[in-house]
């Protein structure tokens, strides 16, 4: 970047420099018929067409000196097309550099309260800046391409994908480039972009390769994207940022409701019969008279969940829980109380339906709501 800095400082004064003599030295006419006459030769040879349109006081003088410059210099932009190319070779980013170096030296050239530089010179620097942009926008088309197709260790654990990690370095070093740029809007155009194909990465995560569950990993990545994106505040992607915030939570709901059967599983594929039937029409007061799901039958299913077995349940599935999360995410807690906020509202629709197909029975189960918090509270603070 300094470099390159250094180049344009150095072509500037020189470039205005020539064009100052050969208007004084030529003695350029102004006159609109000659100007008329070399305009149409100078569309002839095609040259540059500038990036922006310089002011008006210049819009008569810069076409006679721009086409003895452009013959003057005519390696000038070749040459530094190819310094750019070698620039790109040396970093795979160095594409970011370059064009907040150009994009600020042109904004500089305009907004310069001297006197103004030479049009042949904006015209070769906003060439240069398009290649520079293009050269860039290729660079993040690549990127995304290798976020969607970045592979997933084989029989991954869990923890951040590479995709993901890929993505915080390049944030972290464009927006260390981008720190100081006079616009961004390029770069905030490659942030969406990019943060697409790292939600596309992870929404194709294959099940295969994981030893652990697949909404655990998602609900992990998505929640170490919300968190960096929290920290670095840029402003294009809030609404990426509530986007992983929710699926986070979606993904974490889906985790819980997937392993809180375990605990509670035979009590769990009593209670979605009896749903079932009340759903095809049958009658509350009628579905203990259902061979399957009779008064007997829920007494023996209930038989097998005595409180302190759903304790014990309880806590091996915590150390399964805390051996499958990456310590790293600080996670644990997080998804221990929504499995705990789960389970509860599982033992209240338990107990509803018990108080309204099976009224007067006498039948309930061998823990309350309260052995449930102190079951899960003891697991916490033992662990």
């Amino acid at each position: 970047k300094q470099m390159l800095e250094q180049v344009l400082r150095e072509l500037r004064p020189l470039c205005t420099a020539e064009q100052q003599f050969i208007e004084e030295f030529f003695q350029l006419s102004h006159d609109a018929a000659d100007l008329q006459v070399l305009e149409v030769s100078v569309r002839t040879l095609s040259p540059p067409v500038p990036l922006a349109s310089p002011p008006s006081s210049l819009a008569q003088g810069e076409e006679p000196t721009s086409q003895l410059l452009s013959k003057i210099f005519s390696s000038l932009e070749p040459e530094l097309r190819e310094f750019l190319d070698i620039c790109n070779k040396i970093h795979p980013f160095s594409c970011l550099q370059v064009l907040v170096t150009l994009s600020d030296s042109i904004f500089e050239t305009w907004g310069s309260s001297s006197a103004l530089p030479s049009p042949f010179f904006n015209t070769v620097l906003g060439n240069t800046l398009l290649l520079a942009k293009s050269t860039f926008n290729k660079c993040i088309e690549t990127l995304c391409e290798e976020l969607e197709e970045a592979k997933v260790p084989s029989k991954m654990k869990g923890g951040i994908l590479p995709s993901v990690s890929h993505f915080e370095e390049f944030v972290n070093f464009s927006e260390e480039v981008f720190r100081s740029a006079r616009r961004r809007g390029e770069l905030d155009k490659a942030h969406l972009r990019l943060v697409s194909s790292v939600f596309s990465s992870i929404d194709s995560l294959p099940s295969e390769n994981l030893k652990v569950s697949t909404d655990m990993v998602m609900m992990e990545n998505f929640h170490h994207i919300h968190c960096f994106l929290c920290q670095k505040k840029i402003h294009c992607l809030e609404g990426k940022k509530r986007e992983a915030k929710q699926r986070c939570n979606e993904h974490m709901e889906k985790y819980v409701i997937q392993y809180l059967g375990q605990p509670l599983e035979k009590l769990n594929h009593f209670f979605e019969g009896v749903k079932a039937r009340l759903a095809q029409g049958l009658r509350e007061e009628e579905v203990s008279f259902q061979l399957a799901y009779s008064k007997q039958e829920l007494r023996k299913v209930i038989e097998k969940y005595p409180g302190n077995e759903v304790k014990r349940a309880l806590e091996t599935l915590y150390r399964k829980i805390h051996k499958h999360l990456s310590p790293e995410e600080n996670l644990l807690l997080v998804v221990w109380h929504a499995m705990e906020r789960e389970l509860m509202r599982q033992y209240q629709e338990f107990e509803g339906l018990i108080r309204r197909c099976y009224a007067g029975s006498g039948i309930a189960m061998d823990f309350t709501m309260e052995d449930l918090l102190s079951y899960f509270n003891s697991i916490t603070l033992s662990s």
